[in-house]
């Protein structure tokens, strides 16, 4: 059901879509909110099942507890926080902007002994070797991008696109990752993001390379750059856009409420954006992590990365197939506390989804962009001015 490469690869695609044109012309009464389908994901050779029926199913299975809301604003004890001692006995300094340092649990290390040569094809063993970074926000234990300034967002943006100029000169994939929520495997609350870098191409990016690369040799465009083009057009599957960005959920969406955010122009890297364009960009993450959190009212959980052209030895060959993109992926389906579940079918056959991408797209769009917490705070302070009267 992959590989579009191989023979079956595109024996199995054309069969589908051959019939998903000839349907659309026989059946009429196709509904896609009502009716089971396929769809298939270029920027990953693999094709979605869409049962948005499903939605329909009570259900009976695992409730999440709904997340802490209160979080101190500065907690001596919390690792991330400014003059806090973390687990190596370093102590942080009293910073209040962005502030980066090793992580203290690393995956990746610069050093690392060769594994050896295996002995068979089925027990390939290989060196990996890198750097981990953590990256805080902001200063404040109780914030989150979202409630975080423009100016501030840019800060961020600023030194991600500084990190990935200083490792991507050595390393050839540096992948910059938000892990937000504990619904995510988040272990802090303190609003971070990490930076892993590596010795090798991991197998996502090198996914993306692959399918980009050959849509480029075949249309002579970005893939990414013309999907842009594409839904700009459409416009069912957008939920934020500006001059510079455009964020939608994506045509073969998985997860409930996934996004796809993509520069209009073609850019290569973070680092290669102008300042409008970090700035910009700022405005924008700030506008869809609001709607994000006001579709259920929580500190909204996701997991989210941006991918880009590789770098090290790469940084000198033609990457003209790549386009910068940010995968947000967050796991919340039908409420705070039901989630989706990769298990099962997921697992063992093929990625599924239970509401449309077009559906999801326009809940998001049709939420407001003050965020619920502003709001509720206005609400407080004109209540409190009406009872000093």
């Amino acid at each position: 059901m992959q590989s579009s490469s191989s023979g079956d690869g595109v024996l199995y695609e054309s069969i589908f879509r051959r019939q998903d044109m000839d349907g659309n012309k026989q059946t009429p009464d196709f509904d896609q909110t009502e009716h089971q389908h396929i769809r298939y994901n270029p920027l990953r050779d693999m094709w979605v099942l869409v049962s948005a029926h499903r939605m329909k199913r009570p259900w009976k299975g695992q409730v999440e507890k709904p997340s802490e809301e209160y979080v101190p604003r500065h907690d001596p004890s919390n690792p991330l926080c400014p003059g806090a001692t973390r687990a190596n006995g370093m102590v942080n300094p009293e910073y209040d902007s962005t502030f980066l340092f090793d992580n203290d649990f690393p995956a990746l290390q610069p050093d690392a002994p060769e594994p050896g040569v295996s002995d068979h094809s089925l027990f390939q063993t290989k060196a990996a070797k890198g750097v981990c970074k953590v990256m805080c926000f902001h200063p404040w234990s109780d914030i989150t991008l979202p409630l975080m300034q423009v100016s501030e967002i840019k800060n961020v943006i600023d030194k991600w696109a500084e990190l990935l100029v200083d490792l991507g000169a050595t390393y050839p994939w540096v992948q910059i990752f938000e892990n937000k929520g504990a619904m995510m495997g988040c272990s802090n609350p303190h609003p971070h993001s990490q930076v892993w870098a590596s010795n090798f191409l991991p197998n996502e990016p090198r996914l993306a390379d692959r399918c980009q690369r050959e849509y480029y040799r075949d249309k002579g465009v970005p893939m990414l750059l013309e999907y842009a083009k594409q839904e700009i057009q459409r416009k069912e599957r957008v939920v934020v856009e500006n001059e510079d960005w455009l964020v939608v959920v994506p045509y073969w969406a998985t997860w409930p409420f996934q996004t796809l955010l993509l520069p209009r122009r073609h850019v290569l890297r973070l680092n290669d954006l102008s300042n409008e364009e970090r700035q910009s960009l700022a405005s924008i993450m700030k506008r869809l992590l609001t709607k994000y959190d006001n579709l259920f009212e929580i500190s909204f959980p996701y997991s989210m990365g941006w991918h880009g052209a590789p770098t090290g030895h790469q940084l000198a060959e033609d990457m003209s197939h790549w386009q910068l993109h940010a995968h947000y992926y967050p796991p919340l389906l039908r409420s705070s506390t039901i989630r989706k579940f990769m298990v099962g079918y997921e697992m063992l056959a093929q990625e599924q989804r239970d509401l449309t991408p077009e559906q999801a797209a326009e809940r998001l769009r049709n939420l407001p962009e003050e965020h619920y917490k502003t709001k509720a705070d206005k609400s407080n302070l004109r209540e409190n001015a009406k009872e000093s009267k």
